[in-house]
């Protein structure tokens, strides 16, 4: 495998620029793990020199040692990793918000082709409006159907219980409308995340609306979010008629409903319709044009859906129903096997049309290549569903006083959450097996592979560097594996939409165990066993997300294992639900350009030197400079995970194209430094040699970084050198090399 950098590269030591119109400035910005300034700089003193502490321009302090880098350059970093995070109690708030964020996620993964890409846009927005009808429902379900329905028709439930005892001198319709105000809260709670811009958005002052001809480069423009308030809009009116239809469920099923019945009824089934006819408008919410139309709209909407809440709360509060019946909340099962029906088929429909318009791209492929669309969206339905059945099943086992697990009690929650834990527990242990099979496959082709790249970097071994050798051969074949891993996600999504479709069966009061015995010849008492541990599993899922949202933005070290998908979640905006989280990228990517200007415009030429997720902004950054800026900009990336994520996952906005069309705008002053350690970042034009796209220019950007330098210490140090894998390059000579090629180019040009 060549190796564009020598076998030690030369340490070329610091040297003033040449006379000229201004200084060339390497410009740092940092990837996921969000070292302090200082850190990035590897100076001791530091200061801010533009933004703030959320989002600011540090360099180092004149005076204190040496404030330079190499070759001359000065040294700036831009450190925004305060964007995304926040205190614990904020971080947190986010983690319930995280399915919301993946299914935003989903929707930025269709492909480039017109139809498909269509139909995936269409289909992730319509996901995301079941999972808002999902939150609401899982609230009625706790609410309403264990609470005011189950609960409060027996005594043994109420004793002892005085904060939900008092209701009972109430008024029969009065407890009942009194209950229902704790979905109307959940629901003012969405819309209070979502109106929410930013915790950075009070001091930061928005761009004017820039032209451009990419997608990337529209992010953090108005233009990429013009529909947020209109999608929430939809959403808000939505929610509001599911709970209107589950209030008008217990009049709608007694016998000789009235008029009054029939019209609210039909009112609210005509707002679900006007909403996902609106979510389905090819130029609805995404068309500026159209906005105040779209708004008129979806206002109209949210209004005739607040006033039949407040008429359905009306009659309830006035005991126009009698007391609840002990069954449960009527309607209820089956306004939730529809919504899981619902997202089972609308998942196959974005898996079926993102196999369609999938885009073969040159060089290493992957599984997932073009599918993560569909893989996304099934991730944030999963989470939704454990989030849903976890809640109204813990509410559950705290109403019966901790006897056995709630299956046939009287506080147990309907049917097809049983399905769902059982459906869960198949779905992880299909992920599991097909794991380990995959893990047994690859493992004599990655290990074969990885020993060939090893022999070409150090062809010569002894005894003392043999198992040194071995040991970064295991690192170069665990590297290899992220190719391999989205095997694991396509088996999940795959038994998901099953597990989904089979929540039908609850409609005829099947049970799982009674089901898979008919069906599939199983044990009854695996099948019970299984979805007991579903819920197991599920409790822990929730644990383990609840304990890594209160310490990822806290500790840098755990951020570092799980900060690559937060930070590629939370960095496109709200485009199909709009209660997930801030895009901190509004704030991140016109920042970053409007620094680059500003110091372009002093007579300065600026070196964006950008590590793993830092270079997503830098790319988005140089697609938003006008055209005066761009002949004194250079780009220097390493650990990017631009090819090995972005264009796989993101084909329509950060796919070869795109990444051929910044190249072309910076001339091609562009370096790529990769290391086959690392398991996120890899090179972008190149592998092996080869090339893609219609010039060879590329294949001058990406240079192989050989990790570990050395097999042996003697001689150089007293211990190995170390394998960096993802690691910044910074303190690299072959870095070091890089900066200054680029840096003696743009002074050249």
């Amino acid at each position: 495998m060549p190796d564009d950098s020598p076998h030690r590269c030369r340490s070329r030591s610091p040297r003033q620029p040449p006379g000229g119109d201004g200084d060339v400035i390497e410009l740092r910005v940092h990837g996921v793990s969000g070292a302090e300034a200082d850190a990035i700089l590897d100076r001791p003193h530091v200061h801010l020199v533009a933004g703030d502490k959320k989002g600011g321009f540090y360099r180092p302090r004149t005076g204190y040692g040496d404030s330079r880098g190499a070759c001359g350059v000065l040294l700036e970093t831009y450190r925004w990793s305060e964007l995304p995070s926040g205190a614990a109690a904020r971080t947190l708030s986010l983690l319930f918000l995280l399915p919301f964020m993946l299914c935003n996620a989903a929707a930025w993964m269709r492909p480039k082709a017109r139809i498909s890409g269509a139909i995936v846009w269409i289909g992730c927005r319509l996901l995301g409006l079941s999972l808002t009808a999902l939150y609401v429902l899982s609230f009625v379900g706790v609410a309403l159907d264990l609470l005011a329905y189950k609960c409060m028709s027996r005594s043994g439930c109420l004793s002892g219980r005085t904060w939900l005892s008092w209701l009972v001198g109430q008024p029969v319709g009065l407890r009942v409308a009194l209950l229902a105000l704790v979905p109307v809260a959940a629901i003012w709670a969405l819309w209070l995340a979502g109106s929410r811009c930013g915790h950075w958005y009070g001091t930061f002052i928005p761009p004017p609306d820039q032209a451009t001809d990419t997608a990337l480069g529209a992010i953090g423009t108005r233009h990429a979010s013009s529909g947020v308030d209109q999608l929430r809009t939809i959403h808000m009116a939505a929610g509001l008629a599911v709970l209107d239809l589950s209030l008008l469920a217990p009049s709608w099923s007694a016998v000789g409903h009235g008029v009054l019945d029939i019209l609210l009824v039909v009112g609210t089934l005509t707002i679900v319709v006007g909403c996902v006819l609106l979510l389905c408008l090819p130029r609805g919410v995404d068309d500026p044009t159209g906005a105040a139309a779209v708004g008129a709209v979806a206002g109209a909407l949210l209004a005739a859906s607040a006033g039949v809440t407040a008429v359905v709360l009306g009659l309830a509060a006035f005991g126009r129903t009698g007391w609840p019946a002990a069954a449960g909340l009527p309607g209820y099962a089956e306004a939730v096997v529809v919504v899981f029906v619902a997202q089972g088929a609308l998942l196959a429909l974005v898996g079926i049309a993102a196999l369609v318009g999938r885009d073969r791209q040159p060089g290493r492929q992957t599984t997932i290549s073009g599918l993560g669309a569909p893989l996304f969206a099934g991730l944030a339905v999963g989470l939704a569903v454990c989030f849903a059945t976890e809640f109204n099943y813990r509410v559950s086992d705290y109403l019966d006083r901790d006897m056995p697990t709630p299956d046939m009690l009287p506080t147990s929650p309907v049917l097809p959450y049983k399905w769902t834990m059982f459906g869960f527990f198949v779905s992880i242990l299909g992920a599991l097996v097909t794991g380990a099979v995959v893990v047994l496959i690859s493992h004599r082709q990655r290990r074969r592979e990885a020993d060939s790249i090893v022999a070409w970097d150090f062809p010569s071994v002894d005894e003392q560097t043999a198992r040194r050798r071995d040991m970064v051969r295991d690192a170069i074949a665990r590297a290899q594996f992220t190719e391999r891993i989205s095997t694991l996600a396509m088996t999940y999504l795959c038994v998901a939409i099953l597990s989904l479709g089979f929540t039908a069966l609850a409609l005829v009061e099947l049970q799982p165990a009674v089901a898979a015995q008919d069906l599939a010849h199983l044990p009854t008492d695996f099948v019970s066993a299984g979805t007991q541990f579903g819920s197991y599993l599920m409790a822990l899922l929730f644990v383990g997300l609840l304990i890594g949202g209160l310490f990822a933005y806290q500790t840098l070290a755990f951020r570092r294992y799980i900060g690559m998908l937060w930070d590629l979640g939370m960095f496109w905006p709200r485009v199909a639900q709009p209660f997930a989280p801030p895009c901190y990228a509004e704030r991140a990517v016109p920042e970053l350009a409007r620094r680059v200007t500003l110091l372009v415009e002093q007579g300065h030429r600026v070196l964006i030197a950008a590590h793993s997720h830092g270079s997503v902004l830098a790319v988005a950054s140089i697609l938003q400079l006008e055209s005066h800026v761009l002949p004194r900009i250079a780009l220097v990336t390493h650990g990017s995970p631009l090819r090995r994520f972005y264009s796989t996952l993101f084909p329509a906005y950060a796919g070869a194209d795109v990444l051929h069309e910044v190249g072309n705008r910076i001339g091609w002053r562009w370096l790529n430094l990769w290391r086959d350690t690392d398991p996120i970042g890899g090179w972008i034009f190149t592998l092996n040699g080869s090339h893609d796209g219609a010039s060879r220019r590329p294949s001058t950007v990406d240079r192989r970084l050989r990790d570990p330098q050395d097999l042996d210490a003697r001689g150089h140090d007293t211990v190995w050198p170390p394998v960096r894998g993802h690691r910044p390059c910074v303190t690299d000579d072959r870095y070091v090399d890089a900066v200054c090629d680029l840096a003696d180019r743009l002074r050249a040009g």
